[in-house]
């Protein structure tokens, strides 16, 4: 008794640490942006200055609405096809190049981001370099880097993270209903929409969420990919960052923090509750089939 009690000490002081470490620099932030002083480290009184001069900043919010429009479109764009690899890997058990097939929808997250950028930045050349010298109706698919080239690095990396949160949910998924259905003559595509879409909703949602944080937190990628004119939100405040510390920063940080916190107990929330009617509704139907098989009897 007296070790488990040691044990259970020892588990939460190990907790709290954790969440220390990870959470007691975010509090200094939120703080500190509320900072008078010009000097981030030195504490100068209480003032929301620094929030009215980021939103008078032109390149901070063109750089954020820009992450933003790129991070809910690579996010949808992976999620689609995220979702459809992490199926076929999951229902498909072997198939002639599954093996490989595994290996390259994964190869993005063992993979450096610099010769993920480096990479796709010499394909996106070489394709211009042929639409440059293609015909009249083939140069009108010509594009410059930018939103298009840092969508597609983003949609990559994304995508592989994705794949695998939907594989997950599905390899431990029960089958019986999907079987129940097909015994019943339904085809593959309604079950799948109607049966197994809705069961996997909130590991898409997470994954769709995950997508979002991936782009806006990448930088090695999109600066291989970006042109001029399409600095992302992370670029902006890493070429800031160099030049010295600025109380901004910390605002857009604590911002940032507002937004996701914000969606990610929505997200859980409404996860909680759709997991919550889903067992209410099988202890429905358990219960239903009880009683007929007792009135049967």
């Amino acid at each position: 008794m007296a070790n488990k009690q040691k044990l259970s000490w020892f588990l939460k002081a190990m907790l709290f640490l954790g969440l220390a470490f990870l959470y007691i620099p975010l509090i200094v932030l939120v703080v500190y942006s509320f900072n008078d002083s010009k000097l981030v480290t030195i504490w100068g009184g209480f003032s929301t200055k620094w929030y009215a001069k980021l939103l008078n900043n032109d390149q901070i919010l063109e750089a954020a609405w820009l992450s933003l429009r790129i991070a809910v479109v690579s996010s949808l764009a992976a999620t689609v096809l995220g979702t459809l690899a992490g199926y076929a890997l999951a229902r498909i058990k072997r198939f002639r190049g599954s093996t490989l097939f595994a290996g390259m929808i994964s190869a993005p997250m063992v993979m450096p981001d610099v010769i993920t950028g480096l990479s796709m930045l010499l394909l996106i050349i070489q394709v211009q370099m042929f639409l440059q010298g293609s015909g009249e109706l083939l140069q009108r698919l010509y594009f410059d880097r930018g939103f298009f080239t840092i969508f597609l690095g983003h949609t990559t990396l994304c995508m592989a993270y994705i794949t695998v949160v939907i594989r997950s949910r599905l390899v431990e998924l029960d089958q019986s209903l999907e079987e129940a259905a097909m015994d019943l003559g339904a085809r593959p595509l309604k079950i799948f929409f109607v049966i197994t879409l809705p069961l996997i909703a909130p590991a898409i949602a997470s994954g769709f969420l995950l997508g979002i944080t991936l782009s806006l937190d990448d930088l090695v990628i999109t600066s291989f990919l970006s042109g001029p004119g399409s600095s992302t939100l992370p670029q902006v405040i890493f070429s800031k960052i160099k030049l010295g510390l600025d109380p901004q920063m910390n605002v857009l940080a604590t911002i940032l923090i507002g937004i996701i916190g914000t969606l990610v107990i929505v997200i859980n929330y409404w996860m909680m509750r759709q997991a919550t009617k889903r067992d209410r509704e099988a202890a429905e139907a358990y219960r239903q089939e009880k009683l007929a098989a007792e009135k049967a009897n």
